[in-house]
């Protein structure tokens, strides 16, 4: 296995991955901070387990990757507001591939394998791409799985709003060893019934709530930095928002004008970006230092 590459090039590697799979989300109006928020519960859920920083780095930022694949479904079925056909929902069941594959020939790539190949497997065998059960399942994989249905579940989408947190929780207990992992599944349930995940559900970003369309529904993301006044695009209907507040909370309000086609542009939150790419970097060099594989133990299912 190859060690991680020199210090002053694991920043804009890093950044590089972090860059790919944002433009892969800005393509769906419906999904914005989804990769935020999976990747926040699956660092929560690796400090529950008392993994180390560079453990809990790299599963961090193998939740941000995990849909990196789905650059190569089709907008049409990415972005489809009714039920999937057998034939669209085999092409989604591609993406995991997909995204391994784009990996494959970077060099921070081996970090993410797991957690973007294998986030579809489940306990039972049904999963995808290869039926893998139980503990054959990377741990990454394990976890970014269980947070990615989680995310899916609170969160709304074309064809049905989120549901409530105690919902999503019942759902996965309910399904514990065969679509979830047991004991990530019992802690998710713990953390969310302490209220430890009210922060992300429903969030882009600390503190910064999704917001909903005025015009048509579907959400619009307010980029950290961003401040009353500032006008942000619906992606959907091209619908120009001003941005507010109400009380301490974030806003959004229609103007009644359309955005331009520079304005629709899909576009990243690189202030964001940039302040995990830091935080991803030092916890991973420190591991690097440590020891040249002690990082892969965990992406390998032996953490």
């Amino acid at each position: 296995m190859p060690a991680l590459p020199k210090p002053d090039l694991v920043q804009p590697l890093l950044k590089s991955l972090y860059l790919m799979a944002s433009l892969v989300e800005a393509r769906d109006p419906y999904t914005g901070g989804h990769l935020w928020r999976v990747s926040q519960f699956s660092r929560l859920l690796a400090v529950d387990m008392n993994m180390s920083e560079s453990d809990v780095a790299r599963i961090t930022l193998g939740g941000f990757l995990h849909d990196l694949g789905k650059i190569g479904v089709p907008d049409a079925v990415l972005n489809k507001a009714g039920k999937l056909t057998d034939e669209e929902y085999a092409i989604i069941k591609t993406h995991p591939e997909i995204g391994a594959r784009l990996l494959s020939g970077h060099p921070l790539g081996v970090l993410v394998h797991a957690a973007v190949a294998q986030h579809h497997e489940t306990p039972d065998g049904r999963g995808y791409p290869g039926g893998l059960k139980g503990d054959k399942i990377p741990l990454d994989a394990r976890i970014v799985g269980l947070t990615d249905a989680f995310d899916a579940m609170t969160s709304t989408r074309p064809y049905r709003a989120g549901m409530p947190i105690e919902k999503a929780l019942s759902i996965i207990s309910e399904n514990l060893g065969t679509q979830f992992d047991r004991d990530l599944g019992e802690r998710l349930i713990r953390l969310g019934s302490a209220g430890q995940l009210n922060h992300v559900v429903g969030h882009s970003d600390l503190g910064i709530p999704i917001q909903k369309c005025g015009m048509c529904g579907p959400t619009i993301v307010v980029k950290r930095g961003q401040k009353p006044g500032d006008r942000v695009y619906c992606r959907a209907c091209g619908g120009e928002q001003e941005v507010g507040r109400e009380g301490d909370e974030l806003c959004v309000k229609p103007t009644g004008a359309n955005g331009s086609a520079a304005q629709l542009e899909p576009d990243v939150d690189e202030v964001l970006i940039d302040d995990l790419v830091v935080e991803a970097s030092k916890h991973l060099s420190q591991a690097e230092a440590r020891g040249p594989f002690d990082w892969l133990k965990g992406a390998l299912g032996r953490a």
